[in-house]
């Protein structure tokens, strides 16, 4: 499950001092729940007004059910990147390659 990939992946995401989270269109509770029962070390966001993942395009008129996107935004607020292939048992693994990928093409910009 991606969730449980974000926990074990965690101590390699938090390596590279970002905040990171999930996103969900439930409600607070049900998301609370989950949390506690899958033993998450990273918050799950609420939308079930779906405002914000309407915004960012997961979800639409025509699909109801948000895709599982990353989207990956600097400190300063500019998306760098969304993946919408997230493949789901790998999911940690993959966020964290590509915060390396971030890291790298940032320090190569700055020198």
């Amino acid at each position: 499950m991606e969730c449980e990939s974000l926990r074990e992946s965690g101590a390699e995401i938090k390596k590279y001092d970002v905040a990171y989270f999930t996103a969900s269109c439930d409600e607070v509770e049900k998301n609370t729940e989950f949390a506690k029962k899958l033993k998450l070390d990273y918050p799950i966001l609420s939308d079930p007004g779906k405002a914000v993942a309407k915004a960012y395009g997961v979800v639409t008129s025509g699909r109801p059910f948000p895709h599982r996107w990353t989207v990956y935004i600097s400190k300063d607020g500019k998306i760098l990147e969304v993946d919408r292939e997230v493949k789901i048992p790998s999911a940690g693994a993959t966020i964290a390659k590509k915060l390396g990928e971030h890291k790298v093409a940032a320090a190569k910009k700055s020198s």
